[in-house]
């Protein structure tokens, strides 16, 4: 296998501009095969953004994505999806009103039979596959058929991260996927990812923790004011030049950095 093909992602010169705003400019970014990698950088430096463009929510204004060596457009994130790109974005995208099962197959139920525009749902395969998945994610909730709108946050999370390392053949992407929860809730969606690392999944982590991503990841990185101003080997760097980059105090310019 080339280099080449061993990238499975790479951008270049993405941009995206709001009127005279430059969310992002001329990002030239790459990921290779079985890589779990973290972007980070202080609130608006463009990292969200940048997962917008390449998940299919939004597109650029410029610039081009290389998925699996070929030039995409994804319109929209099914469009993504259905070329093997799973996200979990900070607001999650549940259905409040389905139960767990429902959530974790939305989009892809298991059907008994369909004729024309009428089906009928195979819910028990569904809930025996549920719990499969979760059994497999280490995800442990009580009641699946409770309403997922009835759950915590930390139960909430847990779902949505499921969901997408079930499904992601290719590429995982997990936007601040902690941040709301507590310490045992963490663990478990770090031991997720860890299991994603050794199946060989690619992943994208943006992350304002820090002990984190230095836990988690192969390479760092770092954005900053809508643009990438370093890429660097996780085991040789440490926080306080991640810090550095991020506040721009390696330029000459200090910002104050909301991280930890």
């Amino acid at each position: 296998m080339n280099n080449q093909d061993d990238i499975i992602l790479r951008t270049e010169n993405l941009t995206k501009r709001y009127g005279g705003v430059h969310a992002l400019e001329e990002a030239n970014f790459t990921l290779k095969r079985g890589e779990h990698v973290a972007i980070v950088g202080d609130n608006g430096a463009g990292k969200s953004t940048f997962v917008r463009q390449i998940t299919g929510v939004e597109q650029p204004s410029s610039g081009d994505i290389f998925f699996e060596g070929q030039r995409v457009e994804f319109n929209s994130p099914l469009e993504a999806r259905e070329a093997g790109i799973e996200s979990v974005f900070q607001d999650l995208a549940l259905c409040n009103d389905l139960d767990v099962p429902s959530n974790l197959f939305l989009g892809r139920e298991e059907l008994l039979f369909k004729f024309g525009p009428f089906s009928i749902l195979d819910e028990k395969k569904m809930m025996q596959k549920a719990k499969e998945v979760l059994e497999r994610t280490a995800i442990k909730i009580p009641d699946l058929s409770n309403h997922v709108g009835d759950m915590s946050g930390g139960q909430r999370q847990c779902v949505a991260i499921s969901r997408s390392a079930s499904f992601a053949s290719k590429l995982i992407i997990m936007d601040e996927p902690t941040a709301a929860l507590g310490v045992q809730e963490t663990t478990q969606v770090e031991n997720i990812i860890r299991g994603l690392k050794e199946q060989g999944v690619p992943l994208i982590l943006i992350s304002h923790n820090l002990r984190q991503v230095f836990n988690l990841v192969d390479k760092i990185w770092v954005f900053r004011r809508g643009r990438i101003v370093g890429e660097v080997i996780a085991a040789e760097t440490d926080g306080n030049e991640i810090v550095s980059m991020i506040t721009g105090m390696q330029d000459g310019v200090h910002e104050k950095a909301s991280y930890i």
